[in-house]
C-alpha cells in the first residue's frame, strides 16, 4: 500500500513539473525557437519594412532600392498574376438574376481590355490555351466535339457558329461558367481569359460572320489577318480598334 502511494505521488509531480514547464505564458516565454509563432509581424508592402526581433532596419539591398516598399515587381521568368496590368473585373454574381444580368451586360461589350498593337500575339496565345483547355469539350474546330464529347461521356456542347457571343460574353462564361460548364478563372487569369474569348470569337464567329457568300474558304489565320486591317469588317478584329 506504502509503494502504490509513493507511486502516485511521484507520477503526480512529475506531471506537475512536466506542465510547468511547458505552459508557460506567451507574451513571455523563457525561450522562443519560431518567434515567428509568437510575435506575428503584418508587412504592408508599401511602408519599409523592419526586423521584427530587432532594432535595425531591414537592409536587404532589393527593398532598399525601392525605398525599403517590400512589394516587388515579379523576378524575371516567374509568372504574375496581372501581368497586363486589368483591372480585376466586378464581384462574382450571388444570385441567378445578378448572373444573368452580368451575361446580357457582357453581351454588348465588343472590345477586350488588352492592347490592339499586340493582337496577333494575343490570338496566338488565344489559341494555345484553348487548345489546352477548351478542346476537350468544345473541340479544336469549335464544333463542340471534341474527344470528352465522342466518348459519349459528355453532350450538349454547342457549335460556337450556332451561338449568338461576343468577345464579352465569351470572356464572361469564361469567369463565371454557364450552364453545365465551370468558372475557369482558377485556370486562366484574366488576361488569358480575354486572349481565349478574342480566338474563340474571330476563329469560329467573327470570321465566318464577315466572310462573303462568294469567296472560297480561308483557314482562320488568314481570315484573321485578312480582317486586321479591313475597314469594312470590323466584326472579326473587334480589338484591332
Amino acid at each position: 500500500m506504502k509503494n502504490s502511494i509513493l507511486k502516485i505521488t511521484a507520477i503526480f509531480g512529475l506531471t506537475t513539473v512536466l506542465l510547468n514547464s511547458c505552459g508557460g505564458p506567451k507574451d513571455n516565454p523563457p525561450l522562443v525557437y519560431f518567434p515567428d509563432m509568437y510575435y506575428p509581424v503584418a508587412y504592408d508592402p508599401l511602408m519599409k519594412a523592419k526586423d521584427a526581433y530587432s532594432d535595425h532596419e531591414n537592409e536587404i539591398p532589393a527593398f532598399v532600392a525601392h525605398n525599403g516598399a517590400t512589394g516587388l515587381s515579379p523576378v524575371e521568368g516567374s509568372v504574375s498574376q496581372n501581368r497586363d496590368g486589368i483591372v480585376t473585373e466586378e464581384a462574382l454574381p450571388k444570385n441567378v438574376d445578378q448572373y444573368n444580368a452580368g451575361y446580357d451586360a457582357s453581351r454588348l461589350i465588343t472590345t477586350s481590355p488588352l492592347k490592339p498593337e499586340n493582337l496577333e500575339k494575343d490570338l496566338a496565345r488565344g489559341k494555345v490555351l484553348f487548345d489546352h483547355t477548351c478542346s476537350a469539350c468544345h473541340g479544336t474546330g469549335g464544333d463542340g466535339q471534341g474527344p470528352i464529347v465522342k466518348s459519349g461521356a459528355y453532350s450538349g456542347v454547342p457549335n460556337y457558329a450556332d451561338r449568338d457571343i461576343t468577345i464579352g460574353s465569351i470572356h464572361y462564361v469564361l469567369t463565371n461558367g454557364r450552364n453545365a460548364m465551370g468558372s475557369y478563372a482558377g485556370q486562366l487569369n484574366v488576361g488569358d481569359r480575354w486572349r481565349v474569348a478574342l480566338y474563340v470569337y474571330n476563329t469560329f464567329k467573327g470570321a465566318a460572320a464577315t466572310t462573303a457568300p462568294a469567296a472560297p474558304a480561308a483557314t482562320a489565320t488568314a481570315t484573321t489577318e485578312q480582317t486586321s486591317t479591313a475597314a469594312a469588317a470590323p466584326e472579326a478584329k473587334t480589338n484591332a480598334k
